[in-house]
């Protein structure tokens, strides 16, 4: 494979542990957990190891400003702003809402790393994020675009790398299950997945995105970045695992399935998740799991990606009810 510039800042290997008690209560298939909470940077998260590319590619390119684009309780801004403390760079975040009286999750954390926070519709984040960028280098400096979930080839990079890691802690799993939105984590686990032979499936969860939607994003990333490292490796849409029949809420909707799981998981191991995205694909996978999908002499990894302190945040107080 090509050589590609890496600042390596993530905790890595993350930890792989067993679930007995929640495969217990659940009554199906072996269940492991991939430890991308554990990361390191910012209370981790899978964006840290996108990152470690992306950052690394912003030096190389000389800049000086990190700018990228997120919800209000952006776990991926959390982390390119606490990324941008660590390495000097100044940091600009575009958030889609209202800013609130009074901050909480990770907007507390984004105010800490001295993020400069621009409050945005979501109909013109993405103009503003362009703008905000044009802004910064029509006034003398290097801005650098993050794109929006760290989800592009170099961003994807993360988590092709992140399949060897896994492979060499033991047998592989028989599933990798997972919350999939920006295409980023998923099209890295696909091409990984391809590059080293991982005998098993992997299948996102949908958090906001159509199935055939997200598909094909997924499908034309994990294409695009395969020539990052070679010869380029065609994926088609249909070869891509994806049940997004848990996303009909919206994104960032706290429903019954995403506070059964994240009490499931924190009475049973007393695991963390998130109420966006671990909360959502845990649920999927509980719900799939109690459906009999997965076999019973079979081994499903959830891949744990993170975002702990939005349990914090004002909007999901609710979350024991």
């Amino acid at each position: 494979m090509k050589a590609l510039p890496r600042l390596k800042f993530a905790h890595l290997p993350t930890p792989l542990e067993a679930l007995p008690r929640l495969a217990e209560a659940l009554g199906g298939p072996r269940l492991l957990v991939k430890r991308d909470d554990q990361t390191g940077l910012a209370f981790g998260g899978n964006k840290t190891r996108k990152l470690e590319f992306l950052v690394a590619e912003a030096q190389a390119q000389g800049a000086d400003t990190l700018i990228t684009a997120g919800a209000l309780q952006s776990n991926h801004c959390r982390q390119t702003a606490a990324a941008a403390a660590r390495f000097g760079f100044a940091c600009t975040l575009i958030l889609v809402g209202n800013e609130p009286e009074e901050p909480s999750g990770n907007l507390v954390l984004d105010r800490l790393f001295g993020a400069q926070v621009v409050w945005a519709d979501k109909a013109n984040r993405d103009a503003l994020l362009q703008q905000t960028f044009e802004r910064s280098r029509a006034e003398g400096r290097k801005p650098y675009l993050v794109p929006y979930g760290g989800s592009n080839s170099t961003g994807a990079l993360g988590y092709v790398f992140a399949v060897e890691e896994l492979l060499a802690q033991g047998p592989a799993p028989d599933w990798i299950v997972f919350a999939s939105s920006s295409a980023g984590t998923q099209s890295g686990l696909v091409l990984g997945a391809r590059l080293y032979s991982f005998p098993g499936k992997v299948l996102g969860i949908s958090v906001d995105e159509p199935q055939d939607v997200l598909q094909a994003h997924v499908a034309g990333l994990a294409s695009e970045t395969s020539t990052r490292l070679g010869k380029r490796i065609d994926f088609s849409p249909d070869e891509i695992l994806v049940n997004a029949d848990y996303c009909a809420s919206g994104y960032g909707v706290l429903t019954d399935g995403e506070r059964q799981a994240i009490r499931l998981f924190a009475g049973r191991e007393g695991l963390l998740l998130d109420p966006v995205y671990t909360g959502r694909a845990a649920a999927g996978m509980i719900d799939l799991i109690r459906k009999g999908f997965f076999r019973k002499d079979e081994t499903v990894l959830f891949w744990n990606t993170g975002g702990q302190p939005a349990i914090f945040a004002a909007q999901y107080r609710d979350l024991l009810k």
